[in-house]
């Protein structure tokens, strides 16, 4: 009999992990501590980050195989549930936020697990881009928080023993609050750079920190509030409905893309 589990983190996938996000933590929060006289911009450094990020996706991937012991067609799994998610994207673009591509990632995270999860929402977001002509320096901090975004739901609890109507709760509920976040870490990287003016949510760099991030969530909510509940709204709805199917229907695709597949045989004792 053959079961199917998520794929394992290893030493070597933690510590690629933890340097990843550490980078991208950086990234994205630097801008709110620079000197107001530095003239930089996420547009000067997206460049940077984008050559720092590919070699390190590469880095998880071949840390997370040499841990798990993944075969080629774990690998091209991998690629597939990439192409559906870059493909998914563009239905609801420009559509009060309805991106469908965000429910595959909760759930193809949840069975393919933290490290390949961060990985699949990274390569998706870089495949959309190119596919949607989306392709700017807003997209290596798509890559890391939709990376993010799918490795969460690889980390939830119960991954062995939580089935049924529990786990599709605990998934619908982590999609939603994940979607506001999503929106959330994307808005800052951009809004630092929006330029001072006469509105209360702009980014003052000659304020201190706390009385700009209050400015930062008046923005989001005057803002992208919208768009997140859409995001959120959908990701629900689609994971309480089919949710389950696409479930039972990843979770058979890794037992045959042996991923840490635990085989045994019965028979007669010796």
């Amino acid at each position: 009999m053959t079961t199917a589990r998520p794929v394992r983190l290893g030493p070597r996938s933690v510590a690629a992990l933890l340097l990843i996000s550490a980078i991208g933590v950086i990234a994205f929060g630097w801008p709110l501590l620079a000197d107001s006289a530095s003239g930089l911009a996420h547009s000067q450094d997206a460049p940077w980050l984008f050559a720092a990020l590919l070699p390190l996706l590469v880095a998880v991937v071949v840390a997370t195989i040499t841990d798990s012991g993944l075969d080629a067609k774990a690998v091209a799994m991998l690629g597939v549930l990439a192409a559906v998610g870059a493909a998914l994207r563009p239905l609801g673009a420009g559509t009060a936020g309805l991106e469908p591509m965000f429910f595959l990632m909760v759930l193809s995270g949840r069975v393919l697990g933290p490290g390949f999860g961060f990985v699949l929402g990274s390569v998706t977001m870089f495949a959309s881009a190119l596919l949607t002509g989306g392709v700017g320096p807003w997209m290596p901090f798509q890559m890391l928080a939709m990376g993010w975004f799918t490795m969460g739901a690889g980390l939830l609890p119960g991954a062995e023993r939580l089935r049924g109507r529990a786990e599709l709760a605990m998934l619908a509920a982590y999609g939603c609050a994940a979607a506001f976040l999503y929106g959330t870490i994307m808005n800052l990287q951009g809004w630092p750079y929006l330029g001072s003016d006469s509105s209360g949510i702009s980014f003052d760099p000659d304020d201190p920190l706390h009385e700009n991030l209050a400015r930062f969530l008046a923005y989001c909510v005057a803002t992208s509030l919208g768009w997140d509940l859409g995001r959120a709204t959908l990701t629900v709805v689609l994971t309480l409905t089919i949710g389950a199917t696409l479930l039972k229907a990843l979770r058979r695709a890794t037992r045959r893309a042996a991923f840490e597949a635990q085989v045994t045989f019965d028979g007669p004792g010796r």
